[in-house]
């Protein structure tokens, strides 16, 4: 995982269906890598992972691996 200061604003940003606050995380793909950032401040900074990096934590997220994180 690498972490940049500035936003890069020429990714196509994603926001989860189910973000009504505006609170949420915005995740954007380039090549071979996943951007995640803060969509209430988008000149915070942005984290990369490798699109396998990013598979393993879905596939945790789906198996339920973080429940009781949050």
């Amino acid at each position: 995982m690498s972490t940049y200061a500035s936003a890069h604003e020429d990714l196509d940003w994603r926001v989860s269906r189910t973000c009504e606050s505006g609170a949420c995380v915005g995740v954007a793909r380039r090549g071979d890598h996943v951007f995640i950032r803060n969509t209430t401040n988008t000149e915070s900074p942005i984290s990369e992972f490798t699109t396998d990096e990013w598979h393993h934590f879905v596939a945790g997220i789906k198996r339920g691996d973080f429940d009781g994180v949050g």
